[in-house]
């Protein structure tokens, strides 16, 4: 189980390969908020994306690393009300 005070605003996210997903904004209860820049394009642009605590792997100096590649990360990835971000594709 990853402490989650450990998780600071501006770390960088990556996935179990390594390849970033996102920058933290905030840790908000169990999900880190990632920044708007990281948003994605289309749909998903210019609004904050969450990872569930689930998905976090560890800490590893200034990054928060996942236990699912960064390609899988991103399906797992939730809106502001909690739903995925593949709901309807």
């Amino acid at each position: 189980m990853v402490d989650f005070s450990q998780i600071k605003e501006h770390m960088e996210v990556i996935g179990a390969d390594g390849v970033h997903v996102g920058t933290v904004d905030k840790v908000e209860g169990q999900r880190i908020k990632l920044t708007k820049s990281d948003s994605g394009a289309g749909v998903h642009e210019g609004h904050h994306h969450f990872i569930s605590e689930g998905l976090v792997a560890g800490i590893e100096g200034d990054k928060v690393r996942l236990s699912a590649n960064a390609d899988v990360a991103l399906t797992f990835e939730e809106e502001e009300g909690g739903s995925s971000t593949s709901d309807g594709q």
